[in-house]
Parts: C-alpha cells; structure tokens; sequence
C-alpha cells in the first residue's frame, strides 16, 4: 500500500488540483496533476503533508463496475504507483482516472504506462519549477518596457519622470 504521506486524502485537494490542470491522455487512463503550493489560501505554511514527496489519488467511480471490480482496479493501481513513486521527485499532486481496460490489462503494460506518466509529469514539473526560478529572479512588470508599468504603456503621454495628466477642464463659454 502506498504510504499515507504520498496519498492525496482531502476532497479540497482534489477540487484544486482538478482547476489548476488540463485533463491529459493516456492509452489506460487518464491524469491530471499540479505543483503543491508551499502556502494555503490563508497565507499560512501547509501542514498536511510533507512539501517535497508527490501524492497521488485515485479516483474509481461506479461507472467502472460493481464495487469488486473497483476495489479491484484500486489495488493494482496502488501496486503500480507504489513500485513507480520514486520516478516522482518534485511536490506534486496527482489524480488518476483509470479506463475499465485497465481491470483486464496485463499488469507489466499498466506498470509500463504509470512510469511513462510519471516520467511526463516530472518533466513538466522541472520545466514549471525552472521558468518559476527564472521568473521569480528577474521580475518585469511589463515585457515591452520594463521601466514602465502597464498603466503607463497605455497613454504614451505620460513617462516616469512627467507627472500624471490631469483630467481636461471643460471648455469655458462667454
């Protein structure tokens, strides 16, 4: 079984994972993943779980079959992930929608396809990781002019050193 501190548990995790990624494809299943953030909505540090080990959740609905064929994709599933975890190394969360083939899949092709995407989402993890790292040391306001802020690019009347216009005074009439 995989250990707790790599499961995803919480139905608010799953719900912000589910909106900050895009549905992606394989041929078995189906997956979407998102970095954990290091700060709740709050501001304050998480406390749930650990910030640099991956989770991954599993969901299974009854769409798949009765409740044994369910259980039964679960567990090969967690088997799978388990044996495949440590290709994750970035504090990601993952969600896994398996397709009904998976129940009658050889399990060396279903061990095959979690590390082809785990691979996927460690490559798109450090790619996200490195642009963040480069963002976060070279921060520019405005791409165009980085000494002028949006606002600013806007009116081409107004420069750093000019003050701001002031609105126009209505025309005087005799």
């Amino acid at each position: 079984m995989i250990a707790t501190i790599f499961r995803l548990r919480k139905h608010a995790d799953y719900q912000r994972v589910y909106k900050a990624s895009r549905k992606q494809s394989a041929k078995q299943m189906s997956f979407f993943f998102a970095m954990r953030p290091q700060l709740g909505p709050d501001g304050t540090p998480l406390r749930d779980a650990d910030p640099t080990t991956p989770r991954v959740g599993l969901t299974v609905g009854k769409v798949m079959g009765k409740a044994v064929d369910r259980n039964r994709i679960k567990r090969r599933l967690r088997e799978a992930v388990r044996k495949h975890l440590s290709l994750l190394h970035a504090p990601v969360d993952v969600i896994l929608h398996p397709r009904r083939t998976v129940l009658d899949l050889d399990f060396t092709l279903l061990e095959r396809e979690i590390a082809q995407i785990f691979r996927t989402i460690q490559r798109a993890a450090e790619k996200q990781q490195a642009t963040a790292a480069s963002a976060s040391l070279n921060p520019t306001p405005n791409a165009r002019h980085p000494d002028r802020s949006a606002a600013e690019w806007r009116d081409p009347r107004i420069s750093p050193e000019s003050p701001k216009p002031s609105p126009a005074a209505p025309p005087k009439h005799p």
